[in-house]
């Protein structure tokens, strides 16, 4: 599938991966009501009333980065798949 085809799966609540990724393991999936905690301790959206709140969140071997940025690379690959639990 194209991005195109990534993206709309991405908001019907699906985890895409692309084949050309090194890490099998790797997706990017929606996240909602994202708060977070600033570095003076300060837990930031906590009830989670701001609006647009959703990022795409990259699920790595080494984590969670929130906020993903698709590359050029990305956005015109073929190769994005669903990746399945």
């Amino acid at each position: 599938m194209d991005f195109g085809d990534a993206i709309k799966a991405i908001k019907e609540g699906k985890k895409l991966a692309r084949e050309g990724w090194n890490g099998k393991e790797q997706y990017i999936e929606l996240a909602e009501r994202v708060s977070y905690m600033n570095p003076q301790g300060v837990l930031i959206n906590e009830g989670h009333a701001d609006i647009g709140n959703k990022v795409l969140a990259f699920i790595g071997t080494r984590g969670v980065q929130l906020g993903w940025l698709a590359s050029q690379a990305d956005m015109l690959a073929e190769d994005w798949y669903i990746k399945e639990d």
